[in-house]
C-alpha cells in the first residue's frame, strides 16, 4: 500500500529570501537597539561625571577667588604697587590663563567620538549586505 500522506514538501526559494531578509532585519534592529542602548548609557556616565565635575568647580572657583584675592594683598603688602595695579596684574593673570586651559579643552571636546565607529561600520555592512542581497534576488 502507498501512503500519499507522507509527502515532503520543501520550503521555497521565496520564503528562504524571506526568511533570511527578516532575519537580517531583525539582525539590522538589533544592532541598532544595541548601539541606541550604549550610548544611553554612556549618555548616562557623562551626566553623573558632569555633575560631579560642576560641583568641584564651584567649590574650587571660590577657593580659587579667595587665594586671588589673597594674592593681591600679599602684593600691596610686601610692595610699593597700588591695590588696583595689583588686582589688574592678578585678573590679567588669570586671563590669559584662562584662554589657555580653555584652548585646550576645546581640542579634547573636538575629538570625542560619540558612537562608536566600530558599530557605525557593523552597520554600514548590513544595510549594504541587505541591499545586495535584496537587488540580487529581484533580478
Amino acid at each position: 500500500m502507498e501512503n500519499g500522506s507522507q509527502h515532503t514538501s520543501e520550503p521555497s526559494l521565496a520564503s528562504l529570501v524571506g526568511g533570511i531578509m527578516n532575519d537580517a532585519k531583525d539582525l539590522l534592529a538589533q544592532e541598532w537597539t544595541m548601539t541606541k542602548l550604549g550610548v544611553q548609557e554612556e549618555l548616562r556616565k557623562a551626566k553623573t561625571a558632569a555633575i560631579a565635575l560642576g560641583i568641584g568647580i564651584g567649590v574650587v572657583a571660590v577657593g580659587g577667588m579667595l587665594l586671588m584675592l589673597m594674592l593681591v594683598h600679599v602684593l600691596v603688602a610686601f610692595t610699593e604697587i597700588p591695590l588696583w595695579e595689583c588686582y589688574g596684574l592678578v585678573g590679567s593673570g588669570l586671563v590669559v590663563l584662562g584662554a589657555v586651559l580653555l584652548a585646550a579643552g576645546k581640542r579634547k571636546a573636538e575629538k570625542l567620538d560619540v558612537v562608536p565607529q566600530q558599530t557605525l561600520e557593523t552597520m554600514k555592512e548590513t544595510v549594504q549586505w541587505l541591499t545586495e542581497q535584496t537587488t540580487s534576488h529581484k533580478a
